[in-house]
């Protein structure tokens, strides 16, 4: 029955066409049901489409990475060798959770993000299931990055960006899921199977008090298994064996009135485009800077290792701060949004509060030359998540010395984050004052 049915969808033309327009310079895996067919595999023509359906296949699956040749792949090539044959990659996120209703929120909040950073070459389609895959097409990022070609940092840049849009999402995604179930948490470990030690994470009001509040990371995620060199995702306009639906393309904006009754092959009347090329070069280039400089833990400066960074019981003084971010603070002509997504994270770090850092940073850019648009520092405020683990800023050296805000003082060279700087001067002036009063 299925197979008569996939038989049916795969003989329109018009499908043909858009799985064979997304096969372009893709590795092709084609599955059969029950098994996948050899890789690589291309589509060319129109027909090819028509002639695997008639050998039962029942989903086409295609790679992220884009190729000069496809059928020159194996998987006895090196990276350089995978690096000379790949010409891009696209960007690809995996929203999926085992419920549509979740899934739709991560999704939405996820295409918030990628617009915020002024991205407008967004493509969005339903998995076939219950997730969604939100794309980026590789024209919207630039040529080269830190002097490398842009398509041989692969999967490097998928992570960090997937990484870094995983941060920035949470709590919104968390808070949204727990409305949906009007705060019934009894509602949300039914249907996740969790423990509510799993799914719950504590945070003080501004009063200080302590509430318990969702936490939804172990059951929603940005799936990065997928962001790896030959790794597939189900093409547009291919079957979902599991739900028998359709993975279509979207509007991106329409992705919270998604409803799986448009996924059903005979309801699909219009073929919609996943992703578009004709972007503006370089349009990502704001998020994938942000991506970089976004780093989710912090070297101590002893031992080298990674360790988690702690927030003050209370805010640290200004006067404290490293010789950076004091500079920084009376404006910069250049690279003011790199400064102030580093600022935001060293505030928080430093233990300033949601009411503390917002005036600050709305009188900081009043001092620069040009100052960022209020509605971009209104919406880089509104995403912070003011949480007890918090987002150190990027280490020393490079980032602050091409801001050309790194002027050193002799405690800069005992540490390797602004973070770390500012709790050792305060804990200095601390110890300072003590002794006086011993005295």
């Amino acid at each position: 029955m299925f197979i008569a049915k996939t038989l049916s969808f795969y003989k329109r033309p018009d499908v043909q066409q858009a799985l064979v327009d997304s096969a372009e310079d893709r590795e092709i895996a084609i599955r059969f049901q029950t098994y996948f067919g050899k890789r690589p595999e291309t589509l060319t023509y129109p027909n090819d489409v028509l002639e695997f359906a008639k050998k039962k296949a029942s989903s086409f699956h295609c790679s992220e990475e884009l190729w000069e040749h496809p059928s020159a792949l194996s998987s006895e090539m090196s990276r350089e060798e995978q690096n000379n044959l790949r010409k891009g990659w696209d960007l690809v996120l995996d929203i999926d959770c085992a419920f549509l209703e979740y899934s739709k929120i991560a999704a939405h909040y996820v295409i918030k993000i990628l617009k915020h950073h002024n991205i407008k070459g967004v493509g969005c389609k339903f998995s076939g299931n219950k997730g969604f895959h939100i794309a980026v097409p590789f024209e919207s990022f630039p040529e080269e990055w830190q002097g490398q070609k842009t398509k041989d940092l692969f999967p490097e840049i998928p992570r960090r960006i997937a990484a870094y849009i995983k941060e920035m999402i949470k709590d919104s995604v968390s808070k949204d899921i727990l409305k949906l179930e009007q705060n019934n948490f009894s509602t949300i470990i039914e249907k996740t199977k969790l423990s509510q030690d799993k799914i719950t994470r504590y945070t003080k009001t501004p009063e200080g008090i302590t509430v318990p509040t969702l936490n939804a990371e172990p059951f929603l995620d940005i799936d990065t298994i997928l962001i790896s060199s030959r790794h597939l995702f189900r093409m547009p306009y291919s079957f979902h064996e599991k739900s028998e639906l359709v993975s279509i393309p979207i509007n991106p904006n329409d992705v919270l009135t998604f409803t799986k009754e448009k996924a059903k092959p005979e309801n699909i009347k219009k073929i919609l485009p996943f992703l578009k090329r004709d972007v503006e070069k370089g349009e990502a280039t704001q998020l994938l800077v942000q991506s970089y400089d976004f780093n989710p833990e912090i070297e101590d400066e002893t031992e080298g290792k990674k360790v988690i960074y702690e927030i003050p019981k209370e805010a640290l003084p200004e006067k404290a701060f490293p010789p950076c971010i004091q500079k920084g603070l009376k404006g910069i002509p250049d690279g003011k949004k790199r400064f102030l997504f580093a600022l935001l994270n060293f505030l928080e770090c430093a233990g300033w509060t949601k009411e503390m850092i917002e005036p600050r940073v709305k009188e900081w850019n009043k001092q620069n030359p040009e100052p960022l648009r209020e509605v971009y520092l209104k919406g880089q405020l509104r995403y912070r998540t003011f949480r007890k683990q918090p987002v150190p800023p990027p280490n020393c050296k490079s980032f602050y010395q091409d801001l050309q805000l790194c002027t050193p003082d002799n405690l800069c060279n005992k540490i390797k984050n602004p973070a770390s700087y500012v709790k050792r001067k305060a804990g200095e002036r601390g110890k300072r004052k003590n002794s006086k009063a011993s005295n």
